[in-house]
């Protein structure tokens, strides 16, 4: 597989991620490819930190979808 067709490290689109009534991450789109440095920056309350905690699988994404390598990581 050359870098043109390596699927992603990281994919995800439209990822949401609620606490009740509180949207914190409200569908949100990006890709981290093998290797490459990836930045996340925003002001406090931006939903970094449970963007993060999604990807790091300790919180279930609400909504969107997910993929490390190509796998769903809550299954």
């Amino acid at each position: 597989m050359d870098a043109a067709t390596e699927l992603p490290l990281v994919h995800a689109r439209g990822l949401v991620k609620r606490f009740g009534a509180l949207v914190a991450v409200d569908g949100i789109d990006f890709d981290v490819q093998t290797g490459e440095a990836f930045g996340f920056l925003g002001p406090n309350g931006a939903g970094k930190t449970s963007t993060m905690r999604m990807v790091g699988c300790v919180s279930p994404p609400s909504g969107g979808t997910l993929s490390i390598l190509g796998l769903d990581p809550i299954k």
